[in-house]
């Protein structure tokens, strides 16, 4: 079982910027794959980025050129670069890592983006 403690969520005004953290519990030999989930008031999650070994990056286009997802593997933690943040990217963020065919949860952490 993989354990993941987010960090970084907040209240920020619109076109600021946040940096959310993701530290694993499990050495990322065992992780084929980390990345950063949103579920906003009402509708559903929704993939926000993922990274992947050897460091391919994929993205929503909600984000693209906004959000940047990078890794520490030596730190076993991952991060979500958010810039020009807009209201409607109000959500709790959910960070996910996938070991073979398991998917691991942490528990969330509230971004609010103030208009």
């Amino acid at each position: 079982q993989v354990q993941l403690v987010e960090s970084g969520g907040g209240l920020v005004q619109a076109g600021g910027s946040l940096r959310l953290s993701c530290a694993a519990s499990q050495s990322a030999f065992s992780i084929n794959a980390m990345g950063w989930y949103r579920q906003a008031l009402g509708k559903q999650r929704e993939l926000v980025a993922v990274i992947i070994v050897g460091g391919s990056t994929n993205y929503a286009d909600s984000v693209k050129g906004r959000f940047t997802i990078s890794r520490d593997n030596g730190k076993n933690t991952v991060y979500l670069q958010m810039n020009s943040l807009k209201p409607e990217d109000t959500a709790v963020y959910y960070c996910n890592a996938r070991t073979g065919i398991f998917s691991h949860w942490g528990q969330g952490t509230q971004v609010t983006v103030s208009s």
